[in-house]
């Protein structure tokens, strides 16, 4: 994806060197930290879909399937 947009944003001088500190310590640059931030952000706040929403109201309920473990997750998955 073509990257055209830029963004400014102000922050303390202290935060910013901060950041940069750990973003050098990670080999990462601080432009793809941000990206993978925002991205973070706009899935936590997307809608669920209908599907989503039914699991989370039996979830709360107490009903629906609950594993033990990822594994027996997957196995009943088929993965």
């Amino acid at each position: 994806m073509a990257k055209e947009m830029q963004m400014s944003i102000k922050m303390e001088p202290e935060l910013h060197a901060e950041f940069m500190a750990v973003a050098a310590t990670t080999h990462t640059p601080a432009a793809q930290i941000v990206r993978q931030l925002i991205r973070s952000f706009i899935i936590r706040h997307e809608t669920p879909n209908a599907t989503t929403i039914a699991a989370m109201q039996a979830a709360d309920r107490g009903e629906g399937t609950s594993f033990d473990s990822a594994d027996a997750l997957f196995k009943d998955l088929g993965i």
